[in-house]
């Protein structure tokens, strides 16, 4: 990661209410800067402009589903290291240990609430951040 401050999200899902909702919250409750994408490939598009610190990513979209868009994500300079989270429904043992094996840096259960949402971000960015004590 290029900052200790996480600033930039990146929130990708097919479903305008989630982008909406999850735009919504970060920027407003938040205070992060927030860019949304309808699809994988333009998320993949997006990021070498937006530069985003983190990708909120929703698994089951068309044509490019999550963990094809994270491996993608995973090829380019400008994302090989940026913590990518999901935002799912899916957060069984067998779906996290699948998700942490794709080099997902966590999970988000949906629905999410939208007064939480920066909370829990942040918590996973903090996680995996040094701390400077």
């Amino acid at each position: 990661m290029s900052s200790d401050s996480l600033k930039r999200i990146l929130v990708v899902d097919d479903d305008s209410s989630v982008r909406d909702l999850a735009r919504l919250a970060l920027a407003e409750v938040g205070g992060f800067t927030v860019r949304v994408c309808a699809s994988g490939a333009e998320a993949i598009a997006a990021c070498g402009e937006f530069r985003p610190d983190l990708v909120l990513l929703d698994e089951f979209m068309p044509d490019l589903d999550g963990l094809d868009t994270l491996r993608a994500l995973r090829e380019l300079p400008d994302t090989a290291q940026v913590p990518v989270v999901f935002l799912t429904a899916k957060t069984g043992g067998a779906d996290v240990r699948r998700y942490r094996n794709a080099g997902a840096a966590g999970l988000i259960a949906k629905p999410f609430s939208p007064l939480a949402l920066s909370d829990e971000v942040l918590k996973i960015w903090t996680s995996l951040t040094p701390s400077r004590d």
